[in-house]
């Protein structure tokens, strides 16, 4: 076959296999995922394509001598060796999951492909199961399972611990913590048998790893052909840094307690989102869910909650719910974008309660979301007025249980206390806020402070040191509550940002230089901006202790202290790219807080608690802010070509931006790509199966294919032209912006949970 023919079928096929991938995620969405794996995904069609793409491509490596360059060569080959290894998977492995109640043994499997059942080659009995908890609380840290093996055949008796992330194995079978039963007498095992497709598929993950390395230092491949341009040597650096890398509002004064007598409630223990933290984060998680901001007039967040709690006749008229649609103002008869707790009601009633029976009977309304927001404001206000929100008094479990021997409950002033509790102790948490609440009314602050350190006291009498936050830790929290200005500071990087855009086009415009005061100011925002996000996202470290990469706000707040470090790296090499950060790093930080004002803190899914999953997260973040610096550098590239004074037949000017565009590509796309192996690995080691044809993981593989399109410039003559390579990486950023915010927003997934 000619060179020609087989390179149009190769790249053909790649463009129907990135259709047809499209269309099964948007399929998924309106049918169901059994659906797109019974017709797309595990179909003897879709397998051919995927043979037939490898087939060709192998003839195409073969015309194109590919064999001298061993670093394009092992790339591809790493490919070819990870889909033969999901082949093999396909047609050899077994899913399976088996249910057991301590002291029962059985064979017998459900098989998930099938639905029916399969048996065992040998007996598998439950031994024991624990749940471990997070210090203090009742939140799962890990699910434990030990199980006893027999196998009549060998005459051996097993004996396999399994938790999450900790893999049991036994003749190639592999056992995965699932769930148990809520009486912790029996448990729920994942079963995954694939004697020979993981071992080949890891060993294309070793290849591609090796690949990618020696792809970027070997002396005759792509990139560093790129790096010996005279103007892109320096864009190395970017690689290296970024891997180590209202006065009218006070007509109206609702009675508060001072703002230090106040600040003396931040410092006690409160349960709340299954973790004990300072009382001081559950008042402004109460603010800012509630108002919007984490202060009202002046007032502190405790001034507003402590005021809500022991003064609720003075607030209840106050404008403190914040209302954002129509339909609910409608529901309220009021225009106002912020309305008081009596605006609720009227003399039938609660005023949302028709429309909340209508949803609650099925009936689609429109603008429901809004109207359940505005339902839970009242509730978590109500939940405050009945004392349920306040968790504060600790209470040891006494009865021997699989959980932890030394798990605390937390209770609040309004729940059912044991009834085998010491009658003193009963009484303090029953009336000890019913006691701070006259003091209150009576102004007497200094034995109203002494009662609230009596209530600390007797948290730290009640529950074992280790079993509270450190004092660090407390402290760190403290702190991180006080400098949250992740908004304000947005809003300063984007309005820089945007400014030194526009300036920065028009000094290249007139072939001018930006002023040296203003390029001073740029390195002193950038700096201080970093400093700070490092300091935040450190805080936040300490006091979740983990790296806190689990949620879509964690995730782009790394994006935008990437984006920073990157600015500083190519501060000298393209001034272009100053403008390039600010705005990234500004919009990152934005929309890192649309999902809330106040994101929480809360205790990581066991799941969750695997380092792979920050490396995995850390690399693909990595890739995607790379990936938005080359589309922000197409968009100056085109404007200035096009609007400049540079001559049409003048290439020089587009041939450079193009060869940094492809600088920063290299290690762009080797990076996702490295990034979604990483992730495979780790859904192999908690799940069993390293892909399993999720919406985030399959547009995270488009955008692979996508972007690898340009790297075949030699194959592929249109991109040669830097318009059209530009207008290429432009579009092809919408992939990413699809990966992360549309499969989240729109086609969800299991991944879902992670950015919420």
């Amino acid at each position: 076959m000619k060179y020609a023919l087989s390179k149009y079928i190769s790249y053909s096929l790649l463009v129907v296999v990135i259709i047809i991938l499209i269309t099964a995620t948007i399929l998924e969405k309106m049918y169901d995922t059994t659906f797109v794996i019974n017709n797309i995904y595990g179909t003897w069609w879709f397998i051919c394509l995927w043979a037939h793409l490898c087939m060709f491509s192998v003839m195409l490596i073969i015309k194109r001598k590919v064999y001298r360059r061993p670093a394009t060569l092992l790339l591809h080959t790493s490919f070819i060796l990870i889909l033969a290894g999901a082949l093999v998977t396909h047609l050899y492995g077994l899913q399976a999951s088996i249910h057991l109640r301590k002291g029962e043994s059985t064979n017998v499997i459900a098989n998930k492909e099938t639905g029916k059942t399969d048996t065992l080659p040998f007996m598998v009995e439950m031994v024991q199961f624990s749940l471990k908890t997070y210090p203090g609380t009742q939140s799962p840290m890990d699910y434990m399972s030990e199980i006893l093996i027999t196998d009549k055949e060998e005459q051996t008796d097993t004996s396999l611990g399994i938790s999450m992330n900790n893999i049991g194995e036994y003749k190639s079978y592999r056992f995965y913590q699932s769930g148990y039963d809520a009486d912790m007498q029996g448990t729920y095992l994942s079963i995954s048998y694939d004697p020979y497709g993981i071992g080949i598929t890891y060993t294309g993950y070793a290849l591609l790893l090796i690949s990618t390395i020696l792809f970027m230092v070997l002396p005759n491949e792509g990139f560093q052909r790129l790096l010996r341009h005279r103007k892109a040597k320096a864009a190395l650096l970017l690689v290296i840094c970024l891997g180590c890398s209202t006065l009218s509002s006070y007509a109206s004064s609702p009675s508060v307690l001072p703002k230090e007598t106040a600040a003396g409630f931040g410092n006690l223990y409160t349960y709340y989102n299954g973790r004990v933290c300072p009382f001081q984060t559950v008042a402004i998680d109460f603010t800012t869910k509630i108002y919007g901001k984490p202060t009202y007039k002046g007032y502190s967040a405790e001034q507003v909650i402590t005021g809500w709690m022991l003064f609720p006749t003075t607030w209840i008229d106050e404008p403190f719910i914040k209302i954002k649609k129509g339909i609910v103002k409608k529901l309220l008869n009021t225009q106002n974008d912020y309305v008081s707790y009596n605006d609720f009601f009227s003399n039938e009633g609660y005023r949302l309660d028709t429309v909340l029976a209508k949803m609650h009977g099925g009936t689609a309304v429109p603008n429901a979301r809004e109207i359940n927001e505005a339902d839970e404001k009242m509730n978590l206000i109500l939940m405050l007025f009945n004392g349920e929100l306040i968790k504060i008094y600790p209470d040891c479990i006494k009865e021997k249980t699989t959980i932890d021997n030394n798990a605390i409950v937390w209770y609040s002033q309004a729940d059912n206390l044991p009834e085998d509790m010491p009658h003193d102790q009963w009484f303090f948490i029953k009336h000890s806020m019913d006691y701070i609440g006259e003091l209150a009314n009576q102004k007497d602050y200094k034995e109203l402070t002494a009662t609230v350190k009596k209530i600390r006291k007797y948290q730290e009498k009640t529950v074992p040191n280790e079993m509270l936050p450190s004092d660090m830790v407390f402290k760190s929290e403290k702190l991180y509550n006080s400098i949250n200005f992740i908004k304000p500071l947005s809003m300063i990087l984007l309005t820089v940002g945007i400014v030194a855009y526009i300036l920065g086009l028009i000094t290249t415009v007139r072939h001018q230089k930006m002023p040296h005061w203003f390029n001073i100011a740029l390195i002193t925002t950038v700096c201080i901006s970093l400093s700070y996000l490092l300091i935040f996202i450190g805080l936040r470290s300490i006091i979740s202790h983990h790296i806190p990469l689990a949620n879509g706000f964690e995730v782009m707040l790394f994006m935008s202290l990437c984006s920073l470090i990157l600015t500083l790296c190519l501060w000298k090499n393209n001034a272009s790219f100053r403008s390039f950060g600010l705005i990234m790093a500004g919009l990152t930080m934005l929309v890192a807080m649309m999902g809330q004002s106040n994101p929480q803190i809360t205790p990581l899914m066991p799941v969750l608690a695997s380092p792979l999953l920050s490396v995995h997260v850390c690399v693909i973040m990595m890739s995607y802010t790379l990936f938005a610096f080359i589309a922000l550098n197409s968009i100056a590239t085109l404007l200035t070509h096009k609007f400049g004074s540079y001559s049409h037949t003048d290439t020089s000017f587009m041939e450079d931006k193009s060869e940094i565009a492809l600088i920063m590509l290299y290690p762009a796309i080797f990076l996702l790509t490295i990034g979604i192996f990483i992730g495979a690995i780790w859904a192999n080691v908690s799940w069993g199966r390293y892909w399993g044809w999720d919406p985030k993981e399959v547009w995270a593989l488009i955008t692979m294919l996508v972007y690898s399109f340009p790297l075949h410039r030699k194959s592929i003559s249109w991109f040669k032209k830097p318009t059209h390579l530009h207008w290429y990486l432009l579009l092809a950023f919408l992939t990413v912006i699809i990966t992360y915010f549309g499969v989240n927003f729109f086609l969800g997934g299991v991944h879902s949970y992670a950015n919420s």
